[in-house]
């Protein structure tokens, strides 16, 4: 038995809010997007490298306030990139877990708590 990877859906309210966040901020892209009829709830799939996100504006796909982790090679490569963005919603810092973790953590617009993670060398 083998299981394949896992895909999120974080819930968002505001498409443009949410492009703002992860395009502008983060630096995810827009792998396709997805709604019914003008006026309809979207649904989008984000990505950076390996890390997907699917994000929709549903209600019944998923409830705001989820928290994901997502391994990088150089979370403080990733803090220094968004730092000097200036995001005016959230300064994140980055700190050493008991764990064996550098986490830098993050809270989209809508609640969801993003954790980007590298083991710490040792």
């Amino acid at each position: 038995m083998r299981f394949g990877k896992t895909t999120p859906i974080l819930r968002i309210f505001d498409k443009t809010k949410a492009s703002e966040f992860y395009m502008d901020i983060l630096g995810f892209t827009v792998d396709w997007e997805h709604q019914f009829e003008p006026g309809t709830p979207f649904y989008l799939q984000v990505s950076k490298d390996q890390c997907v996100l699917h994000l929709s504006e549903h209600h019944g796909d998923a409830c705001p306030g989820a928290a994901v982790r997502s391994e990088t090679s150089d979370v403080d490569a990733f803090h220094k990139e968004l730092t000097a963005k200036r995001y005016k919603s959230a300064r994140p810092g980055v700190q050493d877990m008991p764990w064996g973790t550098r986490d830098m953590s993050i809270d989209d617009p809508f609640g969801n708590k993003l954790t980007f993670t590298s083991a710490i060398s040792t």
